[in-house]
């Protein structure tokens, strides 16, 4: 039987200034850990700290462009385009536009602040 997700939780989001998360699937919303479903709204300027974490994450950007840097390479991922991060892999996410940007980021296994390895400082 389908189960209806009648609301998202807002999650704390880290970085500066803050963007929105509002979590549909996952640890905190429905309790699950195989995978999370979040809508995400980062201001202009918005930056957080480079993670390696440990699961893979797919990332839709519904308006704006969100900025990925990696080890190797950095990327403007806009509206309508999608991004893939692997687990294990440093990358760095950031909204350095005037639009800031829309995204839906889900994370397979669930996200969790203990698998997402932020950097230190």
């Amino acid at each position: 039987m389908p189960t209806l997700i009648k609301a998202a939780t807002r999650i704390e989001a880290a970085g500066t200034p803050p963007k929105l998360i509002d979590e549909y699937v996952g640890r905190v919303n429905s309790g699950h850990d195989q995978l999370s479903v979040a809508h995400m709204r980062s201001p202009s300027g918005w930056s957080e700290p480079g993670q390696t974490p440990e699961f893979d994450e797919y990332t839709l950007v519904l308006a704006g462009c969100l900025h990925v840097r990696t080890q190797t390479e950095e990327l403007d991922v806009r509206a309508g385009q999608a991004v893939i991060a692997r687990a294990g892999e440093w990358v760095q996410y950031s909204s350095p536009n005037p639009d800031g940007a829309e995204y839906v980021a889900i994370c397979l296994p669930a996200f969790s602040p203990d698998t997402v390895h932020r950097d230190q400082g």
